[in-house]
Formats: C-alpha cells, sequence, structure tokens
C-alpha cells in the first residue's frame, strides 16, 4: 500500500517491533515471560549477568525489552514499572518525523538526543500520552519491514553516525535505555 502525503511517499504502515517494560528485576521478569510465553533471550544488558539491567527478549517478530532504567527520558520516573514505550519500523524516519510533526506529535528524543550506546530510535508522545519511537533498524530479536530477521545485535546510532555522539568518541553507554 502507497499513500502520498504532504510529507512524503509511505510505503505502507508503521510495524510494530519492539515493546519497552520497566521492572526493577529485568532478571526475574524476563524468566517469567519465558516460561509463561515461550519467548527467546536474544541478550542481558549490563555487568551482573545474574542482576542484568535489561533482558532482551523476541518471540520472533517483536522485540520485548524488559529494562530496568537509569534515566528519565520520557517523564516516568526511573522506577518505572510495567509498560513503558512500544517501538515502529518506518520506511523513512524522515517522512515520518515530518508527518508526524506536521499532526503536532510532539518529538521529546530526538536525533541529537539519543542516549549513548542506544539504538537509532526517535522518540514521540502521542495525544493520549503514550510514548513510542520510530526507526529504520529493526530492534535485535525482531523482523524489518520485509520480514527479514534482525541480527541479535545492532550497531548502536554513535556507530553509525547518527547522533551527536560521532563513533567511537560516545561517553560510555548508560544501560536500561530502550
Amino acid at each position: 500500500m502507497t499513500q502520498a502525503s504532504d510529507q512524503g511517499i509511505f510505503r505502507g504502515p508503521a510495524k510494530i517491533r519492539h515493546i519497552a517494560i520497566g521492572s526493577s528485576h529485568p532478571g526475574r521478569s524476563a524468566e517469567y515471560y519465558k516460561a509463561a510465553f515461550g519467548w527467546r533471550e536474544v541478550a542481558r544488558l549490563g555487568k551482573d549477568a545474574e542482576d542484568p539491567n535489561g533482558v532482551v527478549l523476541s518471540d520472533g517478530s517483536l522485540n520485548i525489552s524488559v529494562l530496568r532504567f537509569s534515566n528519565d527520558q520520557i517523564g516516568k520516573g526511573v522506577g518505572c514499572e510495567g509498560f513503558h514505550h512500544l517501538g515502529f519500523v518506518v520506511d523513512d524516519v524522515a517522512a515520518w518525523t515530518a508527518r508526524l510533526e506536521a499532526m503536532g506529535t510532539p518529538c521529546i528524543v530526538g536525533e541529537h538526543d539519543i542516549p549513548p550506546g542506544a539504538q537509532y530510535e526517535i522518540k514521540f508522545r502521542s495525544p493520549d500520552d503514550v510514548v513510542f519511537d520510530i526507526s529504520d533498524v529493526a530492534w535485535p530479536g525482531s523482523t524489518a519491514l520485509d520480514g527479514t530477521p534482525a541480527p541479535d545485535r545492532q550497531p548502536s546510532a554513535a556507530q553509525e553516525n547518527r547522533s551527536r555522539f560521532p563513533a567511537g568518541k560516545a561517553p560510555a553507554p548508560e544501560l536500561g535505555q530502550g
């Protein structure tokens, strides 16, 4: 489906490929989700595998990141538990950004605000206060728009030279961001 707009041409709907869940115990929460739903563990974040800052899970199509947040990018608090935000893979981030901003959707984390070590994603806040990301890079454990599985590890925005931090010059990553 191709849809023309004032901001560009969209080749189809954005696809949900990422859900972030806040947890004070990501490892314990991840074990529950793996046992309950059969999800695959993609990665553990942080230096302590027994008490990780985050665990990345996948159902084969979606990246489900269970995270203990180290900063508050979206105004929910560092100790946020439960649903945090979701992410959409889009074909053209600039065109989708223009479309969303033309609709009055505020961008709350732009390209130059992406934390060190984080994947390339732009955050917005919907009229009903739901935070969502858009990215043209599929999250680890999810699938791209064409259905191709994403690798279990993606380069950071800094590594792609798509943030304020040039590759190799970014400060140490702040874990628990997604």
